[in-house]
């Protein structure tokens, strides 16, 4: 049966390892954009494609210090919110936590549509029917509990990370053929970076895994680390491999750039490879965000920020089931569009605001909270005052000029229904102290 405290507080199952976390956050973090984006990077970098991934790495980075430090001093299935509520107050940690899932739940939609397409290569089949179906099998998947979810992520994240060997391997013996800066310039390398920043999005979803994890405060932030680094090599390598090929100008001429760089060494048999890599990406991203939506929407609900029946695990699985089935049922009705780029730019928006609240929570709680245990902190301080989350608030904004009109307005309209449910629903129903996480103090190094 669920977990429960004394006071019959749900609880999680704690399973999890580093490895299987850190597993987790590549397979998230290596999606199907790796497969499109190298190519529109391209357009702006030449041949210092690999460059751009370089700098959106560091830039990435920055945000995971911050996400390091939070979940080493509140390891909660709440992430986002329980960061944000501790730092400033009930109203910004829902904020927070809607925004996220808000995030999550669409991402999961508008990544389910481009599954469908991919699927379209293999076998005729509608657009919204394809996405919808996967959301359903999927969601089946994530109730049916965390160790089934991650061992099948586990599995999908092996072929994903075996395609973009696959590319290193077909580029590397041409690696000097052409210059890794023909065409590369300052501002269009900068250009690029903002671009291929979206590639690395998902590195925060291990953060909702901290109540299924063994030693969460010492084992996340060091999964967060290790899962940007792994992303971030194989990035660099692939753009690098594919430069060296073909070069930038054909990879920003490509629809399928990364298919043009196997089609060396494989021929027409590229394309299919290409979209079955895709498919197992697409399959696996939907996964995690799914399962991340549903662990905001428990650690919310277990707190009283939204309906408490979110907060109901299953008996069998032990996993937020309701959370869950809420989540399909707002992902199927965006996949339902079925137009990527509208769905995602909510996602975008969103992605940014969270980034935003997270750096300055982490600043504010130096200050609020400046003697709880830490098992992780950001490098480079002023006094209390951390330097890296200031410079990543500077490249979030940054960032956000970038973004289209639309982003901004689907954005808005997202904060403005996150402040009508907080007075629905968080406003109506203040968290509890039950389940409240303090900080987390970690274990002595044996």
């Amino acid at each position: 049966m669920a977990e429960t405290t004394s006071d019959e507080t749900p609880k999680l199952r704690t399973t999890l390892t580093f490895w299987q976390v850190t597993a987790t956050g590549v397979g998230i973090v290596i999606g199907a954009g790796i497969y499109v984006l190298v190519g529109e990077a391209a357009k702006d970098a030449g041949n210092g494609v690999w460059i751009s991934f370089g700098i959106a790495a560091v830039l990435s980075a920055l945000t995971a210090m911050t996400y390091a430090e939070l979940t080493s001093m509140f390891p909660s299935a709440g992430a986002e919110y329980e960061y944000g509520r501790h730092a400033f107050n009930e109203f910004f940690g829902f904020m927070a936590g809607w925004m996220m899932v808000v995030a999550y739940v669409v991402a999961a939609a508008a990544v389910s549509i481009g599954f469908a397409h991919y699927l379209q290569h293999f076998v005729d089949v509608d657009l919204g029917i394809g996405a919808i179906g996967l959301l359903v099998v999927l969601t089946a998947v994530v109730t049916a509990g965390i160790e089934r979810s991650i061992w099948l992520s586990i599995a999908l994240a092996a072929l994903q990370v075996g395609g973009l060997l696959l590319v290193i391997a077909s580029g590397a013996p041409h690696i000097g053929d052409r210059s890794l800066v023909e065409g590369a310039s300052a501002t269009g390398v900068l250009s690029g970076a903002s671009l291929v920043f979206f590639a690395f999005i998902g590195f925060d979803d291990i953060a909702t895994l901290s109540e299924e994890t063994h030693d969460a405060a010492r084992v996340i932030p060091r999964a967060l680390l290790a899962t940007l680094v792994i992303s971030g090599t194989l990035y660099i390598l692939v753009g690098i491999s594919a430069v060296s090929l073909v070069g930038g100008d054909a990879l920003a001429a490509s629809d399928r750039p990364l298919a043009l760089v196997i089609e060396d060494d494989w021929g027409n048999r590229a394309a299919g490879i290409i979209a079955g890599l895709a498919l197992a990406a697409t399959i696996n991203t939907t996964l995690l965000l799914l399962t991340a939506s549903s662990r905001i929407m428990f650690g919310m609900a277990r707190q009283g920020a939204m309906p408490r029946a979110l907060a109901h695990v299953g008996k069998r699985g032990q996993a937020p089931y309701l959370a869950a089935v809420v989540g399909l049922v707002f992902a199927a009705m965006f996949a339902a569009i079925g137009n990527i780029g509208l769905v995602a730019s909510v996602t975008d928006f969103s992605v940014y605001a969270i980034f935003l609240m997270m750096n300055a929570s982490v600043i504010a709680l130096r200050f609020r909270m400046p003697d709880a245990p830490r098992s992780m902190r950001t490098p480079l301080n002023i006094g209390r005052v951390p330097l890296l989350p200031i410079a990543a608030i500077a490249t979030i904004v940054l960032m956000l000029v970038f973004l289209d009109r639309n982003a901004w307005f689907l954005g808005a309209g997202a904060l403005v229904a996150g402040g009508v449910a907080w007075l629905v629903i968080g406003h109506a129903t203040p968290a509890s102290p039950e389940g409240t996480p303090e900080p987390s103090r970690p274990r002595p190094s044996p």
